[in-house]
């Protein structure tokens, strides 16, 4: 696959950044002189030097002459960056946001140009090619500019696309998600320990149960019920460990970290 772009990645020097342009160089689906960097300080580009790729301080330089701009900044972060950069921003160039929590019209609204907007949801597995993505369109992206991010994103792991009104839930679920994954391996290996397993092996086992679980239900198209009843014999071990959940209310806790995250990533944009 190559993406024959120049790409610009606009605070690009942090985590998610980093694992967009580590997946880009290692699927080579462009040369590391289509991308160039930007950060604040250049202690932080100096590890992304040694791919070679261009590395930049100026914001404005480094869009100049780009196919896409991506903007890797803190949300509360947008308005500033792209109040710099809109005077430099021209069609058809395609800007791509994975700011949490800001909607394509705003970022229309910022650039003040008919400019082709995408927003992005990669998670933190990106680092390790693992991520799920969730792309969308602002106004003035056409399907093509929906393609190519696709393919950006598709260096790093999984992609779907959905209408622009899911996001919050995206951010919720996809993004904030792992989070509450390492949460559970954390506790499951807790549980391993306390019944006389070793602490490493613990772990590793409770983080390969997670992945092989995960697998099944990505590979087998299966409900997760069903595959549940495949693993709950009557009057079995696990039917025991099934029901202290939900007398612990595992599910609803669940359930309740996503709607609370999303409810806070469609605040963002109003704070």
């Amino acid at each position: 696959m190559s993406i024959d772009k120049r790409l610009a990645l606009i605070g690009g020097a942090g985590t998610m950044g980093t694992a967009v342009v580590r997946g880009l160089l290692r699927a080579e689906a462009v040369a590391p002189e289509q991308i160039v960097i930007t950060a604040r300080h250049e202690l932080s580009l100096a590890p992304l030097s040694k791919l070679g790729v261009r590395t930049s301080l100026d914001n404005v330089e480094a869009v100049k002459g780009a196919d896409v701009v991506v903007l890797c900044v803190h949300p509360d972060q947008v308005a500033g960056v792209l109040a710099e950069l809109a005077p430099s921003l021209v069609a058809p160039q395609v800007i791509v946001s994975v700011a949490t929590g800001i909607p394509t019209s705003r970022i229309e609204a910022l650039t003040g140009e008919r400019l082709s907007v995408v927003r992005a949801t990669p998670n933190l597995a990106a680092v390790v090619g693992a991520s799920i993505t969730v792309v969308c369109g602002g106004r003035f992206a056409e399907a093509s500019h929906l393609e190519l991010v696709e393919k950006i994103f598709g260096t790093v792991g999984e992609v779907e696309r959905l209408d622009e009104h899911h996001m919050n839930a995206c951010t919720a679920l996809g993004g904030c998600g792992p989070a509450f994954v390492f949460q559970c391996i954390e506790a499951l290996a807790a549980g391993g320990v306390k019944m006389g397993l070793p602490r490493m092996a613990s772990r590793r086992m409770a983080a390969q149960m997670m992945l092989g679980a995960a697998h099944m239900v990505l590979v087998t198209g299966e409900h997760p019920a069903a595959l549940k009843d495949q693993v709950t014999t009557p009057g079995g071990c696990t039917i025991d460990g099934i029901t202290k959940l939900e007398e612990r209310g595992l599910t609803i806790a669940l359930i309740e970290a996503v709607e609370t995250s999303a409810l806070k990533a469609a605040k963002l944009f109003d704070s």
